[in-house]
């Protein structure tokens, strides 16, 4: 049975893979997922297709959806995934992540989880899917993963976002328009979502993370050191203190020198004799100083000995 939810009260949220060739490289074929929230009451939808479902992508793609709806619904409905959902305990109760508890509680919404194999309770962002494979992904090419956004952004603006959805009857950006204003107001500062762990510098001075590669300064003498990771940036710290950080690479295989953390190895002269005068001689001698022309002439008339 199908059933409608007021204005500001529930989002849906879910995952979906595509298969994908970039023209770049267009004889492999990678995988990547589309996140998407959609809203329960207008239908309006945000998605962003990133490389993994990690906790801290999933945490980044929550942010990016509050920003741009505005404001936060008052309930978010997640199927079974593990960044969302840990298990249940003995009495039956949801054991959620700690971290989407924790973003819950900035953002002011209370997600909810659907029963086990009942994912037809998400039909609001699940039947979308489809329509993206058919309406947007089939016959589209893309650069690399930021194209792929980027064309994704449009066509949910331009076509997805202001087509007479088939269920409610109404164009969904308009209806979306009115239930703006009726979700909650968005908190003051971002999540603070920093995951920190240990990695060890590698001898030609690297840190990985994610399966890419960071520098560190050649003045680096821990090799242990902490990763401070977020979803834009890398923190190395050594012994308390931050001694580089870069911005965070997507996909996997990559590698990122930051300027000054390699030195050029200055090769020191050789040391020479105290008395050395710019030229050698054995003791006693003098050596004179003639004109250059002397020693061209010398040339010459050698060269033509030589050729007789």
């Amino acid at each position: 049975m199908r059933f409608e939810t007021p204005a500001g009260h529930q989002g849906q949220v879910d995952f979906a893979h595509f298969k994908v060739r970039f023209r770049h490289d267009p004889e492999v074929v990678r995988v990547v997922w589309l996140f998407s929230l959609v809203l329960g009451h207008s239908r309006y939808l945000f998605g962003r297709f990133v490389w993994r479902q990690t906790l801290d992508v999933v945490m980044a793609c929550h942010e990016a959806a509050f920003t741009e709806l505005g404001g936060v619904p008052a309930q978010l409905l997640y199927d079974r995934m593990k960044t969302a959902v840990l298990g249940e305990s003995e009495s039956g109760e949801v054991i959620y992540h700690p971290t989407l508890l924790a973003l819950a509680a900035h953002y002011g919404f209370r997600p909810k989880a659907c029963r086990p194999y009942r994912a037809k309770t998400k039909g609001k962002v699940e039947r979308p899917f489809r329509y993206v494979r058919q309406d947007f992904f089939l016959a589209s090419r893309f650069d690399d993963l930021e194209d792929l956004n980027r064309q994704f952004d449009g066509w949910r603006h331009e076509i997805a976002n202001r087509r007479t959805h088939a269920t409610t009857g109404q164009v969904v950006h308009t209806a979306f328009e009115a239930e703006r204003p009726v979700l909650q107001t968005l908190p003051a500062g971002p999540f603070p979502d920093v995951l920190s762990f240990e990695r060890r510098v590698t001898q030609d001075g690297m840190v990985s993370v994610d399966g890419n590669l960071y520098s560190v300064p050649d003045t680096t003498r821990k090799r242990p050191v902490e990763v401070q990771r977020s979803a834009t940036e890398i923190r190395i710290i050594e012994q308390g203190h931050c001694v580089a950080c870069h911005p965070r690479l997507t996909g996997r295989g990559q590698r990122r020198l930051s300027p000054g953390h390699r030195q050029p190895h200055k090769i020191a002269p050789a040391a020479l004799p105290p008395t050395y005068s710019g030229y050698f001689t054995r003791p006693g001698e003098v050596v004179a100083t003639r004109d250059l022309s002397v020693y061209q002439r010398i040339g010459q008339a050698k060269a033509r000995e030589t050729h007789t």
